[in-house]
């Protein structure tokens, strides 16, 4: 019969969510009491086995179970593991950014009827703009729309000076990928994304690098993966042909901006504000700064007993938390 590690390992199989490693084990219990001359036995737990697998390849795709997002073993560490309940309606979007992220969404619902027609749905993407235009938070949304586990990738655990090192743990970002669905976001990307032939890189990055566009274009995961970077000038021209879609971020339009406060500013009276000096205070300024500004202004209103915001003081709060844009 299953000694106590197969007993041991079906159990963690299933508490862990993983079909295919409990079929597995399943496998050498039948194997296991084939040696041992119980062979009527043997051939039921096959006969199972092969019903399981059958049952588990006719399912859809997306409704297969998702394993535990918290990362273990040799992957502990090398992410932040989070369920996101963000939308995309909790975004301030321009239209056309909105739709082609909206496709995404309409292509990774439809996996199985591309995947039978011999397409793929849009899962590598590349996000570039300046710092506080959203990128981070449409990883959230996409996570949140598609109830998939939010991964980020910890560049500071990830890079390490031992040469080869960074590499062997790229792979195992990349494997987890196949075993744990996902949306994985590279943030600040261009730690390892940057050109290949600029006079300040070394070596080992290089190797990252060239390893990371490996296994890009190898990767055939049901993952999405989300690089981010506010620095594309940067970025290796090879990178961008092996994303299915590159997607610019901008700082918000004046009127991508009055939907931006008059959301953060829901619970409160806004009738008398002055938005000719409210939006020309937020010139160039970012989606996160713009918000922050409005909290800013709340805590205001909150204190002193008030449900009414008053433009002069959102407009000092817009000015405190200004800062200089950098694109490159």
């Amino acid at each position: 019969m299953a000694t106590a590690q197969q007993l041991k390992a079906l159990i963690e199989s299933y508490t862990e969510h993983d079909p295919e490693r409990f079929l597995s084990v399943a496998s050498q219990i039948a194997a296991h009491a084939a040696r041992a001359g119980k062979i009527k036995l043997s051939d039921e737990l096959c006969k199972l086995i092969e019903e399981a697998r059958k049952k588990q390849n006719k399912q859809p795709l997306l409704s297969r179970s998702i394993p535990i997002a918290q990362p273990s073993g040799d992957l502990s560490g090398l992410f932040s593991a989070s369920f996101p309940k963000t939308r995309l309606s909790d975004m301030v979007l321009d239209s056309e950014l909105k739709q082609r992220l909206e496709r995404v969404i309409f292509e990774y619902r439809q996996v199985d009827r591309l995947h039978s027609h011999g397409l793929s749905p849009r899962r590598k993407l590349l996000l570039v703009g300046p710092s506080g235009c959203g990128k981070s938070m449409t990883a959230s949304a996409l996570a949140g729309e598609l109830e998939l586990p939010l991964l980020t990738v910890q560049f500071h655990i990830l890079i390490t000076k031992f040469m080869g090192e960074t590499a062997a743990k790229l792979r195992l970002i990349f494997e987890s990928m196949k075993q744990s669905r996902g949306i994985y976001l590279f943030d600040e990307f261009d730690a390892i994304g940057a050109h290949r032939h600029t006079g300040q890189d070394v070596g080992e990055i290089r190797r990252v690098l060239n390893s990371f566009l490996v296994f890009l274009e190898q990767d055939d995961s049901m993952s999405i993966i989300i690089a981010a970077t506010n620095l594309e000038d940067f970025l290796d021209n090879a990178l961008f042909r092996r994303f299915d879609d590159t997607l610019r971020y901008n700082i918000p339009t004046p009127s991508m901006t009055r939907q931006l406060i008059e959301n953060r500013f829901s619970n409160f009276s806004i009738v008398r504000l002055n938005w000719n000096l409210i939006l020309e205070s937020t010139k160039d300024m970012t989606h996160a700064d713009i918000v922050k500004a409005c909290e800013d202004a709340a805590k205001e209103a909150v204190l002193d007993e008030r449900k009414k915001i008053i433009s002069t003081e959102l407009k000092q709060a817009l000015t405190q938390r200004r800062r200089p844009i950098i694109n490159s």
